[in-house]
């Protein structure tokens, strides 16, 4: 009886399509990012806002739109970060600049490939102009400025903090064990009076599953320190306008 030798498989074809399905998907990979595709959601990064390395990309971001725009920013500090998976990581960055002496508000896009020591800006735009407000002498000393209310940007570093307060206050007043979260400052309003400063800012939050909005005075004094005065459900959103 006649036994039939049994030939060796080769493995080099299995190798090689397994190779050219990890190129195809590499560079759709990329060419997914490339065309705006994203892969991964928005997520906030609240320590990186303070951190070396996010410096270091916002002040990379300002010196590559001075190159392309021939401007001279200054760069001041990060305001938000955010991160985004791509083929890499898309850091969104809120920062602050000085252009000729005013603070101003900017929203970049930094795409960093770590792997391939690769940056690029990929956005650089202007949203507003910082508030006023300053630590030293919040902004409207006495005599500069008319007494009221008046309406200020939503995305001021100023605001911002005093939201943050606000929501950190709230949070230790609450019995809950779910913790606030604050999704969007929907809008504010600061008024100086005598040696502090007044912000009225409506505050869309989210505690677990459920969402609700919330109206908190914050007042801020000469030396920086903030302190939530008084907050409130809000069911009317027409009332803080």
């Amino acid at each position: 009886m006649r036994v039939a030798a049994t030939r060796p498989v080769s493995a080099a074809p299995v190798l090689a399509a397994l190779a050219l399905l990890l190129l195809v998907g590499s560079a759709s990979l990329a060419a997914g990012a490339m065309a705006g595709h994203v892969l991964g959601g928005k997520t906030d990064t609240p320590a990186a806002a303070n951190s070396l390395d996010t410096d270091g990309l916002a002040r990379f971001a300002v010196d590559e739109h001075n190159k392309r725009q021939n401007a001279l920013l200054e760069f001041v500090r990060v305001v938000e970060a955010k991160e985004q998976v791509v083929a890499g990581t898309v850091h969104h960055l809120t920062l602050e600049a000085l252009e000729a002496g005013r603070k101003k508000i900017y929203e970049a896009k930094v795409w960093v490939k770590p792997w391939l020591n690769f940056k690029e800006l990929q956005e650089f735009v202007h949203t507003g102009d910082a508030t006023s407000f300053t630590t030293s002498d919040l902004g409207a000393k006495q005599g500069d400025h008319e007494p009221g209310w008046r309406d200020v940007p939503v995305h001021d570093p100023v605001v911002k903090d005093a939201a943050d307060h606000a929501v950190k206050t709230i949070q230790q007043r609450s019995n809950s064990l779910f913790p606030y979260e604050l999704l969007e400052i929907i809008h504010a309003k600061a008024e100086v009076v005598e040696d502090f400063a007044k912000f009225d800012i409506l505050l869309k939050l989210k505690r677990g599953t459920k969402e609700e909005k919330m109206k908190a005075e914050v007042h801020k004094n000469l030396e920086g320190a903030f302190v939530l005065s008084q907050m409130q459900p809000e069911h009317d959103e027409s009332s803080s306008q």
